[in-house]
């Protein structure tokens, strides 16, 4: 079965991260789109899809998906441009300091 992870954009430009499972994500938007359930896309509607991942293992998706809500703006952005060295530069740490092994 698996889960998605999904990054929606709402109507006032900020990012949704989301995860579902079962075989089809659109289902899960449609919600999202419709305000079904009370919460952070209800009242920020129209909700776009702006990029989705598929994960075999649910325990992966559910990690991916606490990081990426971790994740700037801008790093999210690199991400869906498809922007991997954009994603990676976004990764290092602020400070500029390599981190301790």
């Amino acid at each position: 079965m698996g889960i998605y992870v999904y990054m929606l954009r709402c109507a006032d430009g900020s990012y949704y991260i989301g995860s579902a499972t079962g075989d089809d994500l659109s289902t899960r938007i449609a919600q999202h789109d419709a305000g079904t359930f009370p919460g952070y896309t209800s009242s920020r509607r129209p909700v776009t899809l702006v990029w989705s991942g598929h994960f075999d293992r649910i325990t992966d998706g559910i990690a991916v998906e606490r990081q990426m809500k971790g994740w700037s703006r801008a790093k999210k952005e690199a991400l869906i441009r498809g922007d991997w060295g954009g994603v990676q530069q976004y990764a290092r740490r602020r400070a500029g300091r390599p981190r301790d092994k």
